[in-house]
Protein backbone atom coordinates (compact mmCIF):
# COMPACT_ATOMS: atom_id res chain seq x y z
CA UNK A 1 0.00 0.00 0.00
CA UNK A 2 2.65 2.23 0.87
CA UNK A 3 4.20 2.21 -2.62
CA UNK A 4 0.98 3.13 -4.54
CA UNK A 5 0.48 6.05 -1.75
CA UNK A 6 3.83 7.30 -3.25
CA UNK A 7 3.65 6.30 -6.66
CA UNK A 8 5.40 8.85 -9.01
CA UNK A 9 4.37 9.25 -12.79
CA UNK A 10 6.57 6.26 -13.49
CA UNK A 11 5.59 4.29 -11.10
CA UNK A 12 2.03 4.80 -12.36
CA UNK A 13 3.09 4.25 -16.02
CA UNK A 14 4.56 0.96 -14.57
CA UNK A 15 0.98 0.18 -13.28
CA UNK A 16 -0.51 1.43 -16.18
CA UNK A 17 1.44 -0.66 -18.29
CA UNK A 18 1.09 -4.25 -16.04
CA UNK A 19 -3.10 -3.73 -16.01
CA UNK A 20 -3.12 -3.62 -19.68
CA UNK A 21 -1.18 -7.02 -20.08
CA UNK A 22 -3.35 -8.17 -17.21
CA UNK A 23 -6.35 -7.73 -19.45
CA UNK A 24 -4.86 -8.82 -22.47
CA UNK A 25 -3.81 -12.05 -20.91
CA UNK A 26 -7.05 -12.49 -19.28
CA UNK A 27 -8.80 -11.60 -23.06
CA UNK A 28 -6.99 -14.43 -24.57
CA UNK A 29 -7.86 -16.66 -22.02
CA UNK A 30 -11.07 -15.86 -22.06
CA UNK A 31 -11.65 -16.30 -26.02
CA UNK A 32 -9.59 -19.75 -26.19
CA UNK A 33 -12.11 -21.36 -23.77
CA UNK A 34 -15.13 -20.05 -25.90
CA UNK A 35 -13.37 -21.51 -28.87
CA UNK A 36 -14.70 -25.04 -30.23
CA UNK A 37 -12.68 -27.78 -29.33
CA UNK A 38 -11.33 -28.98 -32.72
CA UNK A 39 -11.27 -33.26 -33.81
CA UNK A 40 -8.19 -34.58 -32.65
CA UNK A 41 -8.19 -36.15 -36.25
CA UNK A 42 -7.55 -32.24 -37.85
CA UNK A 43 -9.88 -33.14 -40.91
CA UNK A 44 -12.74 -30.30 -40.50
CA UNK A 45 -11.58 -28.39 -42.90
CA UNK A 46 -11.45 -31.50 -45.33
CA UNK A 47 -14.66 -32.03 -43.37
CA UNK A 48 -16.38 -29.02 -44.58
CA UNK A 49 -14.89 -29.37 -48.21
CA UNK A 50 -17.05 -32.39 -48.44
CA UNK A 51 -20.50 -31.11 -47.07
CA UNK A 52 -20.34 -28.28 -49.84
CA UNK A 53 -19.59 -30.73 -53.06
CA UNK A 54 -22.18 -32.63 -51.43
CA UNK A 55 -24.75 -30.35 -51.59
CA UNK A 56 -24.97 -28.75 -54.48
CA UNK A 57 -26.78 -30.49 -57.11
CA UNK A 58 -24.82 -30.89 -60.34
CA UNK A 59 -26.64 -30.87 -63.99
CA UNK A 60 -25.22 -31.90 -67.09
CA UNK A 61 -26.48 -29.81 -69.68
CA UNK A 62 -26.72 -30.75 -73.40
CA UNK A 63 -27.57 -27.79 -75.84
CA UNK A 64 -28.75 -28.52 -79.23
CA UNK A 65 -29.86 -26.29 -81.94
CA UNK A 66 -33.45 -26.73 -84.11
CA UNK A 67 -31.51 -29.16 -86.15
CA UNK A 68 -30.31 -31.30 -83.21
CA UNK A 69 -26.35 -30.39 -83.39
CA UNK A 70 -24.69 -29.65 -80.32
CA UNK A 71 -24.15 -26.11 -79.67
CA UNK A 72 -20.60 -25.20 -78.09
CA UNK A 73 -18.96 -21.77 -77.31
CA UNK A 74 -21.84 -20.84 -74.51
CA UNK A 75 -21.13 -18.85 -71.04
CA UNK A 76 -22.81 -19.01 -67.67
CA UNK A 77 -25.17 -15.84 -68.48
CA UNK A 78 -27.00 -18.33 -71.55
CA UNK A 79 -28.41 -20.12 -68.80
CA UNK A 80 -31.20 -20.22 -66.49
CA UNK A 81 -32.05 -22.96 -64.10
CA UNK A 82 -35.07 -22.97 -61.69
CA UNK A 83 -35.81 -25.37 -59.13
CA UNK A 84 -40.01 -25.08 -58.88
CA UNK A 85 -40.38 -22.12 -60.48
CA UNK A 86 -37.93 -20.56 -58.72
CA UNK A 87 -34.75 -18.88 -60.53
CA UNK A 88 -31.13 -20.86 -58.38
CA UNK A 89 -27.77 -18.78 -58.32
CA UNK A 90 -25.38 -20.94 -60.46
CA UNK A 91 -22.05 -21.27 -58.21
CA UNK A 92 -20.35 -23.36 -60.55
CA UNK A 93 -19.94 -23.72 -64.32
CA UNK A 94 -17.74 -26.11 -66.70
CA UNK A 95 -17.68 -25.92 -70.81
CA UNK A 96 -15.17 -28.23 -71.39
CA UNK A 97 -14.75 -32.03 -72.28
CA UNK A 98 -15.49 -32.80 -67.97
CA UNK A 99 -14.99 -36.54 -67.00
CA UNK A 100 -17.82 -38.96 -65.57
CA UNK A 101 -17.88 -41.91 -63.40
CA UNK A 102 -19.79 -44.17 -65.66
CA UNK A 103 -21.24 -48.09 -65.23
CA UNK A 104 -22.05 -50.25 -67.80
CA UNK A 105 -25.11 -52.81 -67.16
CA UNK A 106 -24.76 -55.18 -69.42
CA UNK A 107 -27.57 -57.81 -69.64
CA UNK A 108 -26.73 -61.99 -69.96
CA UNK A 109 -29.32 -63.09 -69.80
CA UNK A 110 -30.54 -66.42 -72.37
CA UNK A 111 -32.36 -63.85 -74.98
CA UNK A 112 -29.26 -61.78 -74.90
CA UNK A 113 -26.95 -64.87 -76.28
CA UNK A 114 -26.45 -64.00 -79.88
CA UNK A 115 -25.84 -60.60 -79.56
CA UNK A 116 -23.24 -60.57 -76.51
CA UNK A 117 -19.94 -60.29 -78.93
CA UNK A 118 -21.55 -57.42 -80.32
CA UNK A 119 -22.23 -55.88 -77.48
CA UNK A 120 -18.67 -56.50 -75.91
CA UNK A 121 -17.50 -54.56 -78.91
CA UNK A 122 -19.27 -51.98 -78.40
CA UNK A 123 -18.48 -51.32 -74.69
CA UNK A 124 -15.09 -51.57 -76.36
CA UNK A 125 -15.89 -48.58 -78.56
CA UNK A 126 -17.42 -46.75 -75.78
CA UNK A 127 -14.18 -46.58 -73.83
CA UNK A 128 -12.28 -45.85 -76.37
CA UNK A 129 -14.28 -42.63 -77.44
CA UNK A 130 -14.65 -41.51 -73.79
CA UNK A 131 -12.45 -38.90 -71.57
CA UNK A 132 -9.16 -40.57 -70.76
CA UNK A 133 -10.15 -39.24 -67.15
CA UNK A 134 -13.57 -41.11 -67.07
CA UNK A 135 -13.54 -43.91 -64.50
CA UNK A 136 -15.41 -47.45 -65.92
CA UNK A 137 -16.85 -50.53 -64.55
CA UNK A 138 -18.76 -53.08 -65.81
CA UNK A 139 -21.94 -54.66 -64.03
CA UNK A 140 -22.92 -58.27 -65.48
CA UNK A 141 -26.57 -59.59 -64.86
CA UNK A 142 -28.97 -62.88 -66.02
CA UNK A 143 -30.60 -64.15 -62.42
CA UNK A 144 -27.64 -63.07 -60.82
CA UNK A 145 -25.76 -59.53 -60.69
CA UNK A 146 -21.83 -59.65 -60.74
CA UNK A 147 -19.54 -56.69 -60.30
CA UNK A 148 -16.07 -57.91 -60.42
CA UNK A 149 -13.69 -54.97 -59.85
CA UNK A 150 -10.74 -54.22 -62.73
CA UNK A 151 -7.93 -55.17 -61.99
CA UNK A 152 -8.84 -55.16 -57.84
CA UNK A 153 -9.65 -51.37 -58.29
CA UNK A 154 -13.41 -50.20 -58.62
CA UNK A 155 -12.93 -48.84 -61.64
CA UNK A 156 -10.91 -48.24 -64.91
CA UNK A 157 -10.40 -46.64 -68.27
CA UNK A 158 -9.07 -49.40 -70.31
CA UNK A 159 -11.15 -50.94 -73.12
CA UNK A 160 -9.61 -54.15 -73.28
CA UNK A 161 -10.54 -54.84 -69.29
CA UNK A 162 -13.92 -53.53 -69.58
CA UNK A 163 -14.39 -55.61 -72.97
CA UNK A 164 -13.33 -58.63 -71.50
CA UNK A 165 -15.70 -58.07 -68.29
CA UNK A 166 -18.66 -58.05 -70.62
CA UNK A 167 -17.35 -61.38 -72.46
CA UNK A 168 -16.20 -63.04 -69.21
CA UNK A 169 -20.13 -64.20 -68.32
CA UNK A 170 -22.13 -66.62 -70.36
CA UNK A 171 -25.81 -65.61 -71.30
CA UNK A 172 -28.32 -67.84 -69.18
CA UNK A 173 -31.23 -68.22 -67.39
CA UNK A 174 -33.74 -64.54 -66.44
CA UNK A 175 -33.46 -60.65 -66.14
CA UNK A 176 -32.83 -59.36 -63.18
CA UNK A 177 -32.60 -55.36 -64.22
CA UNK A 178 -33.57 -53.82 -61.48
CA UNK A 179 -31.09 -55.52 -59.42
CA UNK A 180 -28.03 -54.76 -61.81
CA UNK A 181 -29.37 -50.91 -61.75
CA UNK A 182 -29.43 -50.45 -58.04
CA UNK A 183 -25.70 -52.57 -58.09
CA UNK A 184 -24.65 -49.95 -60.44
CA UNK A 185 -26.06 -47.25 -58.78
CA UNK A 186 -24.22 -48.14 -55.80
CA UNK A 187 -20.93 -48.13 -56.94
CA UNK A 188 -20.84 -45.37 -58.85
CA UNK A 189 -21.13 -43.55 -55.15
CA UNK A 190 -17.28 -44.64 -55.02
CA UNK A 191 -16.44 -42.10 -57.73
CA UNK A 192 -14.34 -39.09 -57.46
CA UNK A 193 -16.33 -37.05 -60.17
CA UNK A 194 -19.68 -35.44 -60.26
CA UNK A 195 -20.70 -36.51 -63.19
CA UNK A 196 -22.15 -39.87 -62.90
CA UNK A 197 -24.13 -42.40 -65.60
CA UNK A 198 -25.22 -45.37 -65.98
CA UNK A 199 -25.61 -47.25 -69.41
CA UNK A 200 -28.01 -50.02 -69.71
CA UNK A 201 -27.39 -52.58 -72.47
CA UNK A 202 -30.53 -55.26 -72.22
CA UNK A 203 -33.47 -55.87 -74.25
CA UNK A 204 -35.84 -54.10 -70.93
CA UNK A 205 -37.48 -57.08 -69.80
CA UNK A 206 -36.99 -57.90 -65.80
CA UNK A 207 -38.59 -60.92 -63.99
CA UNK A 208 -36.17 -61.56 -61.56
CA UNK A 209 -35.52 -58.54 -59.31
CA UNK A 210 -36.22 -57.61 -55.77
CA UNK A 211 -36.17 -53.93 -57.01
CA UNK A 212 -39.18 -52.29 -58.74
CA UNK A 213 -39.22 -49.55 -61.03
CA UNK A 214 -40.26 -46.85 -58.75
CA UNK A 215 -37.94 -47.30 -56.48
CA UNK A 216 -34.96 -47.36 -59.22
CA UNK A 217 -35.89 -44.20 -60.46
CA UNK A 218 -36.20 -43.03 -56.81
CA UNK A 219 -32.60 -43.64 -56.19
CA UNK A 220 -31.04 -42.62 -59.71
CA UNK A 221 -32.54 -39.03 -58.75
CA UNK A 222 -31.66 -39.09 -55.31
CA UNK A 223 -28.05 -39.80 -56.52
CA UNK A 224 -28.28 -37.49 -59.25
CA UNK A 225 -27.89 -40.43 -61.90
CA UNK A 226 -28.06 -39.75 -65.63
CA UNK A 227 -29.60 -43.46 -67.09
CA UNK A 228 -29.12 -43.70 -71.07
CA UNK A 229 -29.86 -47.47 -73.08
CA UNK A 230 -28.97 -49.42 -75.42
CA UNK A 231 -31.94 -51.70 -76.50
CA UNK A 232 -31.30 -54.64 -78.11
CA UNK A 233 -34.96 -55.31 -79.20
CA UNK A 234 -35.98 -58.37 -81.47
CA UNK A 235 -39.66 -59.40 -81.04
CA UNK A 236 -38.86 -61.47 -78.25
CA UNK A 237 -42.25 -61.89 -75.42
CA UNK A 238 -39.54 -61.14 -72.63
CA UNK A 239 -38.95 -57.50 -73.84
CA UNK A 240 -40.13 -54.54 -72.50
CA UNK A 241 -38.38 -51.69 -74.15
CA UNK A 242 -40.89 -48.88 -72.86
CA UNK A 243 -39.01 -49.39 -69.72
CA UNK A 244 -35.74 -48.39 -71.24
CA UNK A 245 -37.39 -45.24 -73.10
CA UNK A 246 -39.16 -44.36 -69.60
CA UNK A 247 -35.98 -44.81 -67.40
CA UNK A 248 -33.69 -42.41 -69.51
CA UNK A 249 -36.41 -40.38 -70.35
CA UNK A 250 -37.12 -39.65 -66.03
CA UNK A 251 -33.20 -39.23 -65.26
CA UNK A 252 -32.26 -36.88 -68.39
CA UNK A 253 -30.41 -39.75 -70.73
CA UNK A 254 -31.39 -41.26 -74.10
CA UNK A 255 -32.85 -44.46 -74.78
CA UNK A 256 -31.48 -45.69 -78.14
CA UNK A 257 -32.86 -48.80 -79.99
CA UNK A 258 -30.59 -49.43 -82.95
CA UNK A 259 -31.83 -51.28 -86.18
CA UNK A 260 -29.32 -53.98 -86.51
CA UNK A 261 -26.69 -55.26 -83.86
CA UNK A 262 -24.22 -53.88 -86.30
CA UNK A 263 -24.80 -50.42 -85.46
CA UNK A 264 -24.41 -51.37 -81.85
CA UNK A 265 -20.97 -49.87 -82.00
CA UNK A 266 -22.07 -46.80 -83.39
CA UNK A 267 -24.64 -46.29 -80.73
CA UNK A 268 -21.91 -45.93 -78.02
CA UNK A 269 -20.00 -44.36 -79.77
CA UNK A 270 -23.08 -41.30 -80.00
CA UNK A 271 -23.33 -41.76 -76.14
CA UNK A 272 -19.69 -41.43 -75.16
CA UNK A 273 -20.03 -38.10 -77.34
CA UNK A 274 -23.61 -37.03 -75.87
CA UNK A 275 -21.46 -37.13 -72.28
CA UNK A 276 -18.71 -35.22 -73.32
CA UNK A 277 -20.24 -32.44 -75.26
CA UNK A 278 -21.99 -30.84 -72.12
CA UNK A 279 -22.16 -28.18 -69.75
CA UNK A 280 -21.95 -28.69 -66.16
CA UNK A 281 -24.08 -26.89 -63.81
CA UNK A 282 -24.27 -26.72 -59.89
CA UNK A 283 -26.20 -24.74 -57.28
CA UNK A 284 -26.94 -24.97 -53.93
CA UNK A 285 -30.14 -26.33 -53.11
CA UNK A 286 -32.99 -24.54 -51.26
CA UNK A 287 -33.15 -25.18 -47.52
CA UNK A 288 -36.41 -26.36 -45.86
CA UNK A 289 -37.67 -27.73 -42.79
CA UNK A 290 -40.33 -29.74 -44.43
CA UNK A 291 -40.46 -32.83 -46.37
CA UNK A 292 -40.05 -31.99 -49.99
CA UNK A 293 -40.33 -35.00 -52.02
CA UNK A 294 -39.38 -34.19 -55.65
CA UNK A 295 -38.19 -31.13 -56.56
CA UNK A 296 -38.30 -29.77 -60.31
CA UNK A 297 -35.95 -28.12 -62.62
CA UNK A 298 -35.99 -26.75 -65.74
CA UNK A 299 -32.99 -25.30 -67.64
CA UNK A 300 -33.47 -22.78 -70.12
CA UNK A 301 -30.86 -21.24 -72.13
CA UNK A 302 -30.15 -18.53 -74.94
CA UNK A 303 -28.35 -16.98 -77.28
CA UNK A 304 -28.87 -14.37 -80.53
CA UNK A 305 -27.00 -16.14 -82.32
CA UNK A 306 -28.21 -19.38 -82.69
CA UNK A 307 -31.44 -19.07 -82.88
CA UNK A 308 -33.80 -21.63 -80.36
CA UNK A 309 -32.35 -23.93 -78.41
CA UNK A 310 -32.78 -26.84 -76.27
CA UNK A 311 -31.57 -27.71 -73.21
CA UNK A 312 -31.45 -31.57 -71.83
CA UNK A 313 -30.80 -32.27 -68.38
CA UNK A 314 -31.91 -33.96 -65.83
CA UNK A 315 -35.92 -33.40 -64.66
CA UNK A 316 -35.34 -32.71 -61.07
CA UNK A 317 -33.97 -34.51 -57.45
CA UNK A 318 -34.95 -35.36 -54.38
CA UNK A 319 -34.27 -32.95 -51.58
CA UNK A 320 -32.57 -34.18 -48.82
CA UNK A 321 -35.60 -34.03 -46.62
CA UNK A 322 -37.38 -36.09 -48.36
CA UNK A 323 -39.06 -39.33 -47.42
CA UNK A 324 -40.81 -40.57 -50.54
CA UNK A 325 -37.44 -42.37 -52.61
CA UNK A 326 -37.04 -45.35 -51.03
CA UNK A 327 -33.99 -46.41 -48.21
CA UNK A 328 -30.64 -46.97 -50.17
CA UNK A 329 -30.39 -50.45 -51.59
CA UNK A 330 -33.41 -51.90 -49.69
CA UNK A 331 -35.01 -54.68 -51.77
CA UNK A 332 -38.64 -54.83 -51.84
CA UNK A 333 -39.91 -58.70 -50.58
CA UNK A 334 -39.81 -60.94 -53.42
Amino acid sequence: MTLIVRSTRRNSAQRLYLAAALLFFCGITVCSRSLPQQPASGSATGQSAISVTTDLVVLPVNVTDRDGNFVSGLALPNFRVYEDGRLQTVTSFQQEDTPVTVGLVVDHSRSMGPKLRNVAAAVYAFAQSSNRQDEMFVVDFNDNVSLEPPGGAPFTNDPQILERAVSAVSARGKTALYDAVAEGLKHLQLGHLDKKALIIVSDGGDNASGYNYSQILGLARRYQVTIYAIGLIDSNEEENPKVLARLCKDTGGIAYFPGSEESVTDTSKQIARDLRQQYTLAFPPEKTNIAHPFRKIEVNVADHGHGKLRARTRPGYFGTESKQSPAPYERSAS
